[in-house]
């Protein structure tokens, strides 16, 4: 966990995840970084790993789980359980347009919450005028233990 920490996540740079373990590991390093307010899209292909990532993130900002993928319910709301901001985990996978987006009224806790959208790319990204995006893929195509890589980018302000 230690050298995922010592990387800058936020650098637009592919970076191998090995394990699944680096995966979560990477989610919760950018967590530290997360407040209350900030939008993340996810992108990347089916088992990608998109909801390890977002099981990091859960991890180090303090929410309740179990954070699993939220594809059947669209949106998930995990409260913190240390005062910090609460997790909106969606899955816009079976979204068809922004108007099925907004109609999830995500702006009612986007101030309060962190929202991380899986296959939120073309979207989402409407929905703050900054935001993470992390590319998610298989080093090797259709191969399930093989290492993943990722590349965390910011758009807007924030992330300047």
């Amino acid at each position: 966990m230690a050298e995922a920490r010592d990387e800058q996540p936020v650098d637009g740079r592919w970076r191998e995840l090995p394990t699944p373990e680096a995966t979560t590991a990477l989610g919760a390093d950018l967590a530290a970084r997360l407040r209350a307010g900030d939008v993340v899209l996810l992108t990347g292909e089916l088992g990608a790993g998109k909801t390890t990532l977002t099981q990091g993130l859960g991890a180090g900002l303090g929410v309740r789980g179990p954070i699993t993928s939220p594809t059947f319910v669209i949106a998930r709301v995990h409260p913190s359980l240390v005062g910090g901001p609460a997790l909106v985990h969606v899955d816009a996978y079976r979204l068809g347009d922004v108007i099925e987006l907004e109609d999830l009224d995500l702006e009612a806790s986007l101030a309060e919450a962190v929202t991380v959208v899986e296959w939120g790319r073309g979207l989402a990204e409407q929905l703050a005028d900054s935001y993470l995006e992390v590319e998610l893929a298989r080093a090797v195509a259709d191969e399930d233990e093989t290492p993943r890589l990722a590349r965390v980018t910011g758009h807007g302000p924030r992330w300047l």
